[in-house]
């Protein structure tokens, strides 16, 4: 063994005397160490050519360190470059020890420019993060019916360092050091939802286990609201056309009738049921259209449907103002008879402008 002081050295004399033709890529990822284990030359994971590059893999401790020498499929690195893997760090931060081809090596270096590249689209990343929001929504259903004590901090760990890495990602980031100082990385990014390193700090430190899923649960909540906000449209030159939203309301506003129809009845159930479609669309369009008081459903109470019918009035109003307010008039009769003399004209031109039959 020739020259061999570093175990960087070791690894890379292992490839080319015993799996020359195997491995693709021997490479070193160091930003996940201790400062005071980050300096010594060492390997990380290498990217297999065949199954006979198995024979590589260890896992051993030396000077107090322990070490894994471990394969990445291209497979897996592919899905780090599109920001799809948890360890993103492993491809971003990596360094080529060795290189079986100057493909190889190519290769890897394109896949670390598109992961920049996937990194600098807003839109991508906003995707990337809700998938992870996803995640955790699965992990907190399960810790909401959780009774062991180290399960429910365990999964609340999770849940802060996933939802961290969804608002990092919104900053076209990912944590290069994994888990480690996450509170003080996210202070130097632009965009942040409110309290949410606050209740990061809270939940970590939370004795009490329903507290801390009531903590989480805000957390989730709050990081929610954020990649919410930043799905808004941008919005197009020059105004919204406030005729869409009347031929949405005139249609929509049989909804309303019904909500009100069962509020008269004093049936919670069928009123509560037809508001959340109500409130559904009312969000819709009303983010849409610049109109900001939508809630409805706050004013639900099952034994005071009177509140509910009146609430629901008051934004049916605000959405008639909007849409008259913008020079728009809504298609509505008083009495068929009204209509029907309205429409009569239109009628008879129709007639007249079409073809006779033979």
């Amino acid at each position: 063994m020739k020259n061999i002081t570093t175990l960087a050295d070791w690894a890379i004399n292992e490839v080319q005397t015993k799996y020359p033709d195997d491995v693709c890529l021997l490479l070193e990822h160091a930003t996940l160490r201790l400062g005071q284990d980050a300096n010594a030359p060492a390997f990380s994971h290498y990217i297999p050519r065949t199954n006979r590059a198995n024979g590589l893999a260890r896992t051993f401790i030396v000077e107090g360190i322990g070490r894994d020498l471990f394969p990445m499929s291209w497979e897996r690195i592919e899905k780090m470059a599109d920001v799809k893997d948890y360890n993103t760090k492993c491809l971003g931060h990596a360094k080529i020890l060795w290189a079986r081809s100057e493909e190889d090596r190519q290769r890897f270096t394109s896949l670390q420019a598109r992961l920049q590249a996937n990194l600098q689209n807003p839109q991508y990343m906003l995707e990337r993060a809700k998938d992870w929001l996803k995640t955790v929504n699965e992990v907190f259903q399960d810790t909401l019916f959780e009774e062991k004590l180290y399960k429910i901090r365990e999964n609340a760990g999770y849940i802060c360092d996933l939802l961290a890495i969804a608002v990092a990602y919104v900053n076209g980031q990912y944590f290069v050091h994994g888990q480690t100082s996450q509170l003080q990385v996210l202070s130097q990014m632009e965009k942040v939802p409110a309290n949410f390193t606050t209740l990061y700090k809270a939940i970590v430190e939370e004795e009490s286990p329903d507290t801390q899923k009531h903590l989480c649960h805000q957390l989730i909540a709050t990081t929610k609201a954020f990649l919410d906000q930043q799905d808004k449209p941008v919005p197009e030159a020059g105004q919204p056309d406030f005729s869409e939203l009347a031929n949405w309301y005139q249609e929509l506003c049989y909804t309303w009738r019904r909500v009100y129809h069962w509020c008269n009845e004093n049936d919670p159930i069928n009123a509560y049921i037809w508001c959340c479609m109500l409130q559904n669309e009312v969000e819709e369009w009303g983010t849409n259209f610049g109109i900001t008081d939508i809630d409805i459903l706050s004013a639900y109470k099952a034994d005071d449907l009177k509140k509910l019918h009146t609430r629901a009035e008051t934004v049916e109003a605000n959405f008639r103002q909007a849409i008259t307010e913008n020079g728009i008039r809504i298609d509505e009769y008083t009495t068929l008879a009204d209509f029907l003399e309205a429409n009569a004209h239109k009628s008879s031109s129709s007639k007249a402008d079409s073809p006779k039959a033979n």
